[in-house]
């Protein structure tokens, strides 16, 4: 006997909205990206390889149709001059990357970039780096502001403590970055090393890459075809990880991932890497003229190819493929071989067609292998576009799938029950635990101290929970809350919750 849990209503959220983006009008996506260096600090220790990452980075993304600006030993002002073109070079619907090499900082659990002539600061100064800095986070909320549909962040910055002298007392707070919680849904953030860990810029004295571990390995990976931002931020943390360990030094690069769908920046167009064409000498921001950005994308067909969201229910998978072009006709097939499918067409016109509406969605059996799905459409002149090849691999989407489902349900982790004394149950964990590597509570601690014990997955029913398992704790009557925190099985960390057992609310 086993208990189920199903997850419709997340799955018809997400039809619903692949359906109102097919039903939207169609918009000429940029890809606009902001690189910085800052090698030249005036009152802590320079670096060698940060400009040389933010050069790197520029080169590559303008490879894979981005239109760069670089910037380079950028002061306060200069910072901010430089965020406010960013600002401008971005609309609603585009693709904005920012990457940044340099000293980061974390303070209180808050992550600053340093300008160049940020000052040199002692213990209890805090505030005086806080007011030199950029805030991490507030450059996710001006790119929100702009309501770009993709953000891409990339910090490598996680370096040693920057304040810190022989014979005094520095600012509070050691080597590497925190995790950046709580990111809203479209964004996509990489660090060049876990939490408290610190990046390496070279391997040993005999190194002679121009550009850190991290950022010589991660600019490799973007250049892949056919890999999604997931894919090439575990590739790029597996290798890093290996060549840190030679030297007997950790690091292990982290993400967070809150998009919706899979992001390709290089497509599934192998095609697209085989010609590269010679770049341009990088621009200081100093010398750039006010920003001027091309009005649509990139003559390049994978740049439009269809994205494809994963969900997982007791039947099987749900497949829902998000089109940017009007479409009047969906085919697919698994693999390089046989007859198209059609999907067939919704009770609904298309606004933009005025016909009706082809079915986004396709369902595949829950024991289906990884493969290929190829999937082609029919435009609105009547033109076959495709096909695009997009990989299937059911692990990678089901923890995907139930780490989104965990993002969005956060306050339904723990609930509490008076029967025989006072129970805690985490049955809600349970259903979604193949996104979990790890479950930690703390009673009546706001320290997560205690390791729930979790049932294995199983990939033929991951919602349902065996019979056997126990998802409850008993309590003692006058426990006050229960604070839990979850490790996802990508290595990130979630933030800790707190779970009151008065009133059932979550701080």
């Amino acid at each position: 006997m086993k208990v189920r849990s199903a997850s419709r209503s997340a799955i018809a959220g997400g039809l619903v909205a692949a359906l109102m983006m097919l039903a939207a009008p169609a918009h000429a996506e940029k890809r606009v990206a902001l690189v910085i260096g800052n090698n030249d600090y005036k009152n802590v220790p320079k670096l060698q390889k940060a400009v040389n990452d933010a050069r790197t980075m520029g080169d590559t993304l303008k490879q894979l149709g981005f239109s760069v600006m670089v910037a380079e030993n950028q002061t306060r002002q200069q910072f901010s001059q430089t965020l406010l073109a960013f600002d401008n070079a971005v609309e609603a619907g585009d693709t904005a990357f920012f990457f940044y090499a340099g000293h980061g900082f974390e303070i209180a659990g808050q992550n600053y970039l340093l300008p160049t002539d940020v000052p040199a600061a002692t213990e209890g100064q805090e505030e005086l780096v806080r007011d030199a800095s950029v805030l991490a986070d507030r450059i996710v909320e001006r790119l929100q502001n702009r309501k770009v549909r993709t953000s891409i962040l990339v910090f490598d910055a996680c370096r040693n403590n920057p304040f810190e002298r022989s014979g005094t007392r520095a600012v509070g707070g050691g080597g590497g970055l925190a995790p950046m919680a709580q990111l809203p849904e479209g964004v996509f953030s990489v660090f060049s090393a876990g939490y408290k860990q610190t990046a390496l810029d070279r391997l040993s004295s005999d190194d002679a890459s121009p550009n850190s571990v991290f950022t010589r390995t991660f600019a490799k990976e973007l250049l892949q075809p056919g890999e999604n931002l997931v894919e090439v931020a575990q590739h790029t943390r597996r290798l890093v990880s290996e060549m840190a360990e030679t030297i007997g030094h950790k690091q292990i690069p982290a993400y967070s991932d809150q998009m919706v769908d899979n992001v390709f920046l290089n497509g599934g167009a192998k095609e697209t890497t085989k010609e590269t064409k010679p770049v341009e000498p990088p621009q200081k921001v100093a010398a750039l003229p006010p920003v001027s950005v091309p009005r649509t994308a990139p003559p390049n067909d994978s740049i439009n190819a269809p994205i494809a969201m994963f969900s997982r229910h007791t039947g099987g998978w749900t497949v829902v493929f998000s089109i940017v072009d009007p479409a009047l006709g969906i085919s697919w097939r698994m693999g390089d071989a046989g007859e198209f499918r059609e999907t067939g067409f919704l009770d609904t016109l298309d606004p933009r067609t005025r016909k009706r509406m082809p079915n986004p969605a396709i369902e595949l059996a829950g024991d289906a292998p990884a493969a290929t799905i190829q999937i082609r459409y029919v435009d609105a002149s009547g033109e076959m576009q495709g096909p695009f090849p997009i990989k299937f691999d059911p692990e990678a989407a089901l923890i995907h799938d139930q780490r989104k489902i965990l993002d969005m349900t956060a306050t339904s982790w723990l609930s509490f029950r008076e029967f025989n004394g006072l129970l805690v149950y985490y049955t809600h964990l349970m259903s979604y635990r193949c996104a979990i590597r790890e479950v930690r509570i703390g009673i009546d601690s706001a320290v997560p101290n205690q390791v729930l014990k979790m049932p294995s997955c199983d990939m033929r029913d991951p919602s349902a929970i065996p019979y056997e398992a126990k998802p409850y704790l008993k309590l003692a009557p006058a426990t006050q809350f229960v604070s839990v925190e979850l490790t996802y099985r990508d290595g990130s960390v979630s933030e800790i919750k707190s779970f009151r057992s008065a009133n059932r609310s979550n701080n």
